[in-house]
């Protein structure tokens, strides 16, 4: 009976979400061979000079559309161009004499876990999933802006001889490896080396390994270069066989969560809109490669599809460097920084480097501070007992922050960073308007991470300038309302239900032992189209669009970072550098002058958070089924959501599986 219970909590129960399909698309794996230059014998190498030096981050301009992409409008292209402040392009700036000696004496007092032994190298180990909120000690897992913080302090780190990248199977999406990616592109520019280490290869790993100076690979490397793909799965015959009859009203041609519980089978609409995405991201993937080694996209394309799995054929065509070992790259890397005594390899791992402080380095920037608030994971209006900290957006403490900054005359701009699929409607309509009051009083720049889409969308389209990557997704602005009838099931086990009511439509959140009467079902639907004309005209103000245009690119249609330029509903392409840049024009800061960037939303250790990450390891607590008994008790009521869609590799265990799991353990409990 737990587990019935469990399942009348799923999703749809009488919710009417914003949300998009649950898809995975799969990097089945392609990677476009770049040529690498054979490792320099050992005798050339040498250790290379550390200076004090400050790497300028040179912001990352909006590239134009390819040939095969559409053109954006004459409009579009002057208000990007407006928003694309032309910057110095990356360079190193030495430190004055006196910064120097500050420096020095920081590092001799530095406490124990900020110290770094000359002639280190900083390895870093990417892996898994990649949150882009900050960490702490206590915390498990990656985070983005701490990968990119090391990038730029081991950058002029006089005790760092060059970065030693781990790469392997990524769970993030695309918007994040380009991030990333550009970071290891800018470090190179710093004259120390980077080398990539990739144990298993798929189309995300080699995108981001192939930007390292060198890249090697184990003799017995997995290789699976084939291709992209995009799914989306089907529960409807799963829910029947259970006695489960989903009652779904979609509103918007391309929303597809509700496709997932009400068809079995891939709608016309969303088929047009995942092959959109699949040929961006695909189209990008190419470009990149082919650029990146010097080869036609016609080349790279050919050789993905003469399918590839050997790690042999990686090396005879250039994509890698050679074949070693882990240790035998080590070795390497002793020769290369000059180590020679017998010990290991002199190295520094990504935890104890993310204490390093930016000040011991001198990098603290001063003068004016710019605030960046980080708003990451699925919206909820307030906190639910089975809430992690730092497992998502949680509107009323978003809001607290939202209010301090505004409060606060020492932030001249703020850039509001987004990674949500979104969630509560309530939640994210009354985050926008209190965006939108901060707008009033001081320049925001929102920046999408991986994904800002439905409720995400609706924080980001408060902010008068939207910046995201070229493979973010985005919009996903539409509506899908439904519940469960379990008649069937309930007749199943010999399961009652019975409701007592006043009011004609009393029943019509609580009655799942029976289908929704005619003019229950109508209330239904026009709930659902309310919820969608409200989104939808919000955002048509936001956007300073006229109701007709939003809806063209509305209809709960999910887009890529690139293709929203076009259609209104993004700015600029880049990533948070390009965010910054803006917000210190709107504020009218000077382009070449320091700046402090000020993140609000720090995390700091809570006792909770402590005894979790210990109890999570010694009781090996099942991270899925907590998430899953999460997700089930947070939608209740009118939902901003995009439930998903994943670029990720087949292995991975995706929502959907864990769902289908869940139901199957259902079955085989009432067989």
């Amino acid at each position: 009976m737990a587990r019935l219970l469990v399942l009348r909590a799923a999703p749809y129960r009488h919710s009417s979400h914003l949300c998009a399909a649950t898809l995975v698309l799969s990097p089945s794996q392609h990677h476009h061979f770049a040529s690498f230059p054979a490792p320099p014998p050992f005798a050339a190498r040498r250790t290379l000079p550390s200076p004090l030096r400050v790497p300028i981050r040179a912001v990352e301009s909006s590239p134009g559309p390819t040939k095969e992409e559409q053109e954006p409008s004459p409009a579009a292209s002057e208000a990007q161009e407006q928003l694309s402040p032309a910057v110095p392009a990356f360079e190193v700036e030495e430190l004055g004499w006196g910064t120097q000696l500050a420096v020095k004496l920081r590092m001799l007092v530095a406490p124990p876990w900020q110290r770094v032994r000359k002639g280190s190298v900083l390895n870093m180990k990417l892996r898994g999933e990649i949150s882009d909120q900050l960490k702490t000690r206590f915390s498990s897992g990656l985070s983005l802006p701490q990968i990119c913080d090391n990038f730029v302090k081991a950058a002029y780190d006089p005790r760092i001889s060059g970065i030693y990248l781990h790469i392997e199977p990524l769970r993030c999406g695309w918007a994040k490896v380009d991030e990333i990616r550009r970071h290891i592109v800018d470090f190179k520019k710093s004259g120390k080396f980077v080398v990539g280490y990739m144990p298993v290869c798929g189309e995300k790993e080699y995108y981001l390994a192939c930007a390292c100076g060198e890249l090697y690979a184990p003799p017995s490397a997995y290789v699976a270069l084939f291709g992209l793909t995009v799914g989306q799965t089907f529960l409807r015959g799963v829910l029947e066989k259970v006695g489960i009859e989903p009652e779904i009203q979609r509103i918007g041609k391309y929303k597809s969560a509700g496709d997932q519980l009400a068809r079995k089978s891939m709608s016309n609409e969303v088929r047009e809109m995942l092959a959109t995405l699949l040929d961006n991201i695909y189209g990008n993937w190419l470009e990149t490669i082919s650029s990146t080694h010097g080869k036609k996209k016609e080349e790279i394309e050919g050789f993905i599809n003469s399918g590839v799995y050997q790690v042999a054929r990686l090396k005879e065509e250039g994509w890698i460097t050679d074949l070693l070992y882990d240790d035998e790259v080590m070795t390497l890397l002793k020769e290369r920084v000059g180590q020679k005594d017998k010990k290991s390899l002199r190295m520094v791992d990504y935890s104890k480097y993310s204490r390093v402080s930016k000040q011991t380095l001198g990098l603290q920037g001063g003068g004016e501070q710019i605030a960046i608030i980080r708003a990451s994971g699925s919206i909820t209006r307030t906190r639910s007992p089975l809430s992690a900290p730092g497992s998502g957006i949680i509107a009323e403490q978003f809001i607290e922050k939202i209010r301090t900054v505004r409060e606060s005359e020492k932030y001249k701009a703020v850039i509001l960073r987004i990674d949500s699929p979104g969630g509560d409607a309530l939640a994210s309509d009354l985050m926008w308007r209190e965006i939108r009051l901060l707008a009033n009083s001081k320049p925001v720049v929102a920046s999408m991470s991986d994904v800002a889409a439905s409720g995400g969308y609706y924080m980001a389209m408060a902010a008068p300038v939207i910046v995201a990557e070229k493979l973010t997704l985005t919009g996903s602005i539409g509506v899908v309302t439904g519940k469960f009838c379990l008649q069937k099931l309930y007749e199943r086990i010999d399961f009652n239900k019975e409701i007592l009511s006043k009011g004609l439509y009393a029943e019509l959140n609580v009655a799942d032992q029976r289908p929704l009467r005619p003019d229950e079902a109508e209330l239904f639907e026009k709930s659902a189209q309310n919820a969608y004309a409200l989104f939808r005209d919000k955002a048509a103000m936001s956007r300073s669009m006229s109701v007709d245009q939003m809806e063209t690119v509305a209809q709960g249609r999910v887009w890529s970072g690139h293709d929203a330029i076009s259609r209104g509903l993004v700015d600029s392409v880049g990533g948070l550098s390009q965010a910054l840049a803006i917000a210190k024009q709107k504020a009218n800061i000077p382009k070449d002058k320091k700046i402090q960037l000020v993140e609000v939303s720090k995390p700091s250790p809570s006792l909770p958070e402590i005894l979790s990450g210990i109890g999570g390891s010694l009781l090996g607590v099942d991270r899925a089924v907590k998430g899953v008994l999460q997700d089930m008790t947070a939608l209740s009521g009118v939902q901003a959501r995009m439930d998903g869609i994943l670029f990720e590799n087949l292995g991975d265990m995706s929502g959907e599986n864990q769902l289908l799991l869940l139901i199957k353990d259902i079955m085989n409990y009432f067989d």
